[in-house]
């Protein structure tokens, strides 16, 4: 038991105004974790009124090369931690210990480094216009941004909406997901060790319906920032119309990952089970959905069946771990109920699907014989499943790619470079993969279209959605 963790506002620990708290599990055995202070709406006003005299004091008046100094640091500073972070982070999510250290931490820290740079250039522009004026832009902060997050990747994902915005000037309150919500509280902390200012960045842990809730109706946050899933996403959209407030959305997926006969067809089956089952497969763009041409699709599924039987489950804090727990009993009973309507709907499961052990372990599971119209096929599993379809040529494939209401992400494996660029073009997916996997990179934008969401986090696009510009005439006559 890690013991009682507080709110983190105003640039120090805190318990809930009511007082309440409630416990997350260990999803490795199920016992106790933490105990978390319940925040609640009073708790969230106390946070963003914090983020706005921040904004309106010492970090909106902080010249950009100090903040650019201050967010390199904090990544030095995550780096400091490694260890620490990333023991809390499994203990926490359940993925394994090995994943978070060289992962999550790493990554979390790059992400400081990269938007460090962008604190000093962000400028605007001269604009030529009719008449004896000078016209100009300036490319201004939002204000206070409302950061919610999900729960498999907390730490690294809590960093995506923390450096941009506060390169751009912005401040933040964050609502960390009720089932991770550790290294968002030791993120803050080493952010006010590095020295940022009070108020910068606030973290208020407690329920979606509360916390979460009453950061998007709050009047002061000029923006939410939300990765989680779809339903959610539409829950917010309706509360945010009521104050107006800018909103970017990166929900849920049910990514295609296309293998044609003439890729490399042992290396692309391979890489199809990480693709699949990487972080228990709780991701987003995990490729769940294995389309593969007729003429190889026997070989591919006893390459990816073989291999998902291969994995080491187990303790996520052993080395030799490739596959944890699930993060909740909830979670895991949504993930089972997919395995069994699998079943009943008449695919064939080749490997997997029975729980693990102790904790919220379930097996690395293929279907195969998976029809476009079964729930396997078009619904976010979120969880260790895969589903493998034949297709019979291109149009097949990205038919079959497109049969869903997601689109977050794709991949291609074809030694024909033009088949492999006209995909990209054509598949309806924000991030598009070609002979690789779940790649990702600070510099790159990431986000999804159609159901996916919309807005775009890392690289330079991100600051689009963290910023707002102003057109200011002059006359000069």
């Amino acid at each position: 038991m890690l013991g009682e963790k507080k709110l983190w506002i105003d640039g120090e620990a805190r318990p809930a105004l009511a007082g309440e708290t409630f416990e997350t599990p260990n999803p490795t055995t199920g016992a106790p974790l933490a105990s978390l202070a319940r925040g609640q709406r009073d708790d969230v006003d106390a946070a963003v009124r914090s983020a706005r005299r921040a904004f309106e004091g010492p970090w909106g008046k902080l010249d950009p090369n100090e903040r650019a100094r201050l967010l390199w640091k904090a990544g030095e500073g995550i780096l400091a931690r490694a260890d620490e972070l990333a023991r809390v982070e499994t203990l926490d999510t359940g993925k394994p210990l090995s994943n978070a250290r060289l992962i999550d931490v790493p990554r979390t820290a790059d992400t400081f480094f990269y938007f460090s740079g962008w604190a000093t250039k962000l400028g605007g522009e001269t604009i030529p216009v009719r008449g004896p004026f000078l016209n100009y832009s300036l490319r201004e902060p939002l204000g206070v941004i409302g950061a919610i997050i999900p729960w498999n990747f907390p730490l690294l994902l809590a960093a995506r909406k923390i450096a941009p915005a506060l390169a751009a000037g912005n401040t933040v309150v964050l609502k960390p997901p009720e089932e991770a919500s550790l290294t968002s509280l030791l993120l803050a902390e080493i952010l006010t060790e590095v020295g940022l200012p009070k108020g910068v960045v606030n973290v208020v842990t407690g329920l979606g319906e509360e916390a979460g809730a009453a950061l998007v109706e709050h009047s002061m946050v000029a923006k939410i920032s939300f990765t989680g899933g779809t339903d959610t996403g539409r829950l917010i959209m309706r509360s945010a119309a009521g104050t107006l407030k800018k909103l970017s959305l990166e929900l849920g997926g049910k990514s295609p990952n296309i293998l044609f006969a003439d890729a490399d067809v042992k290396a692309a089956a391979q890489a199809a089970v990480l693709a699949g089952f990487y972080n228990q497969g709780e991701l987003c763009t995990a490729g769940s959905r294995l389309l593969v041409e007729r003429a190889i699709h026997d070989e591919v599924l006893e390459i990816v069946s073989r291999g998902a039987k291969a994995l080491v489950t187990g303790d996520p804090l052993d080395a030799a771990t490739q596959v944890g727990p699930l993060v909740s009993e909830t979670h895991l009973g949504r993930v089972m109920a997919h395995v069994e309507r699998g079943d009943a709907e008449g695919a064939r499961r080749e490997t997997g699907g029975r729980r693990d052990g102790a904790g919220y372990f379930v097996e690395p599971t293929v279907f195969s014989g998976v029809r476009e119209s079964m729930a396997i096929a078009r619904e976010e599993i979120f969880g260790p499943v895969v589903s493998v379809m034949a297709f019979d040529d291109l149009e097949d494939a990205v038919r079959l790619a497109d049969a869903t209401e997601f689109g977050l992400a794709a991949g291609v494996w074809t030694r024909d470079i033009g088949k492999a660029h006209a995909l990209a073009g054509r598949l309806r997916a924000g991030t598009v993969w070609i002979n690789t996997y779940n790649r990702f990179d600070a510099a790159s934008p990431y986000g999804g279209v159609k159901q996916s969401g919309f807005g775009r986090e890392n690289g330079r696009a991100v600051l689009d959605e963290v910023t707002q510009v102003k057109s200011v005439w002059v006359a000069l006559g």
